[in-house]
């Protein structure tokens, strides 16, 4: 094909959509959060909640439309279609409508209401599967039907983003810390969805030679902390996450084993315990991916206070709270999962009053030190 003409034209326009977009959009605040009882060890939280989609996401969905743009897969007039829990469709439809494009988001019909809305007041289109693992095969079908391009974010998502920097969610992180009484973390914790962003952290930490770790808290009816105790690329877990944008039923492409230091489990209560806890310290509240890695923010603070060490702590802010208010935030949604987070609250904020951090916040106090993941 060749490489002049109108595809070409368009494809000069798109890139130079997106990367006016990019430069339109600074970087994301990283927020110290102090903690009582925890002298010498500082905890910093990146709010990728301020981005204009108002998600982590935002940044995965803008490298994955340079992706197929650059890789000639995606071509002005194309339906665009994705497989997503809800956010990185947002973000997608967002991308979508500044290009011109159709897009059209197959999501588990337990969706959040909210990101729902998000994505057809984007301009976009919704699909939806009553088995959350019918995501993908419903994505691919769907576009192979109208000739459009199946975005694939589980399997590109660690491909899509330059990992050695060109500003990079790592890259980002390191520069913000530069001026910190703890520059370089001791820890940095990020649950896995995809495992895009897990990846770029690990690869970036080990291109730039830092001693820094990377702890990924997984959650109840997620294959990736077995599949990477195990060593396992094929572990699936029985259900979908209830804990939407991480955890999955199956172990994606994305998601690199060899480049997490430590995996943790958390159970849904305590997640949401985490985001309980996360938002009252922060007056505003926060979705339950961001309680799971604060939960893992806690157990690297125990670890670290265990071992009579100082330093830094950096996790994420993934989305806003808000997008939660009929189901995380609603008493009568949990009552109907059978979730109760509040002796998992108890716990969590007797740790950071000072005490010893409970193993009940964990899945079965589960840690498999020094594993790693094919």
């Amino acid at each position: 094909m060749s490489n002049c003409g109108p595809d070409r034209a368009w494809r000069s326009r798109a890139i130079a959509l997106l990367e006016a977009e990019g430069r339109r959009s600074a970087d994301t605040h990283l927020i110290a959060l102090k903690l009582p009882g925890f002298t010498g060890i500082d905890i910093y939280l990146k709010d990728e909640s301020s981005h204009p989609t108002g998600s982590l996401k935002h940044r995965l969905a803008r490298s994955l439309f340079l992706y197929g743009i650059c890789s000639g897969r995606i071509s002005e007039g194309m339906t665009l279609v994705e497989a997503s829990s809800g956010s990185t469709a947002v973000s997608e439809a967002y991308y979508a409508r500044l290009l011109g494009l159709d897009f059209c988001a197959v999501l588990p019909r337990t969706t959040s209401t909210s990101k729902v809305e998000a994505i057809v007041a984007h301009g976009g289109r919704c699909h939806f599967v009553d088995q959350p693992g019918a995501i993908y095969a419903s994505a691919a079908e769907l576009a192979a039907r109208c000739g459009g391009y199946y975005l694939d974010q589980f399997t590109f998502a660690e491909r899509a983003t330059d990992w050695r920097g060109n500003n990079n969610i790592a890259e980002s992180i390191f520069r913000q810390m530069e001026q910190e009484r703890h520059p370089v973390p001791e820890w940095i914790v990020m649950g896995a969805g995809t495992g895009g962003t897990s990846a770029t952290i690990g690869r970036y930490i080990r291109y730039r030679c830092l001693d820094t770790q990377l702890c990924v808290p997984d959650v109840e009816f997620s294959a990736f902390y077995d599949g990477w105790r195990r060593a396992d690329l094929t572990a699936t877990a029985p259900r979908g996450s209830r804990i939407e944008g991480i955890g999955r039923p199956r172990m994606e492409a994305s998601f690199i084993g060899e480049v997490i230091d430590e995996m943790i489990r958390v159970p849904d209560a305590a997640s949401l315990a985490g985001m309980q806890a996360l938002s009252r310290l922060l007056g505003r509240r926060v979705g339950a991916s961001t309680g799971s890695n604060f939960v893992g923010v806690c157990w690297a603070a125990s670890r670290m206070r265990d071992q009579g060490r100082s330093g830094s702590i950096v996790s994420l802010i993934c989305d806003s709270g808000e997008r939660y208010a009929e189901s995380y935030y609603n008493p009568a949604w949990l009552a109907a999962q059978g979730l109760d987070p509040a002796p998992q609250v108890a716990r969590l904020e007797a740790f950071l009053a000072g005490g010893e951090f409970a193993p009940e916040l964990l899945m079965g106090a589960e840690m498999a030190a020094g594993s790693c993941a094919a």
